[in-house]
């Protein structure tokens, strides 16, 4: 991907203006093309989620886009969501303890890395997933096979954060 963009902290995804348009295009033409509505707010939502270099909740997208839009209420942006997932362009991870995030770059399902602490979530490049889902559906005989792979440990960031801690505290190597 070439163009400006920006980064998201360490080993995070590149999102590049250009790859931000490209996609919101494509997802535009999908929309119209089920006839639905496509109005500036929706468009914002839509423009904030591919944009987003990390895994936003929708609570996140709202106060983002709300300065913009100040009579827009939550329901627009879940809604807006609701439309993506129906066209198979943005992926819901779900969380028990916390606010569903999505990922509207790579909205096919793939594995994450998941900070404890900060609850950042890092895409995972991994081979061919397809044939991963393939094989478990033939073994299993399951239909509909979806998968959801998240790896848990403590992100780069918040390992310094804890060292420098310990350190402060004369309780180094903790």
């Amino acid at each position: 991907m070439r163009g400006r963009g920006r980064r998201a902290p360490r080993g995070g995804s590149v999102v590049t203006q250009q790859h931000v348009e490209t996609r919101v295009e494509a997802i535009v033409r999908k929309i119209r093309a089920r006839g639905q509505r496509l109005t500036p707010q929706r468009l914002t939502v839509l423009r904030a989620l591919v944009s987003s270099p990390h895994h936003p909740s929708a609570d996140h997208i709202y106060r983002e886009v709300a300065p913009t839009f100040p009579m827009m209420s939550p329901a627009t942006v879940y809604k807006t969501i609701e439309v993506l997932k129906d066209l198979g362009e943005i992926l819901e991870l779900e969380f028990r303890d916390s606010a569903n995030r999505y990922d509207a770059n790579i909205p096919q399902p793939h594995p994450h890395v998941i900070c404890t602490q900060c609850g950042r979530i890092q895409d995972l490049e991994v081979g061919d997933m397809d044939g991963l889902i393939a094989t478990v559906a033939a073994r299993t005989g399951y239909y509909r096979v979806r998968p959801r792979l998240d790896f848990y440990g403590l992100c780069p960031s918040c390992q310094s954060a804890r060292e420098a801690h310990a350190h402060a505290s004369g309780q180094p190597g903790q």
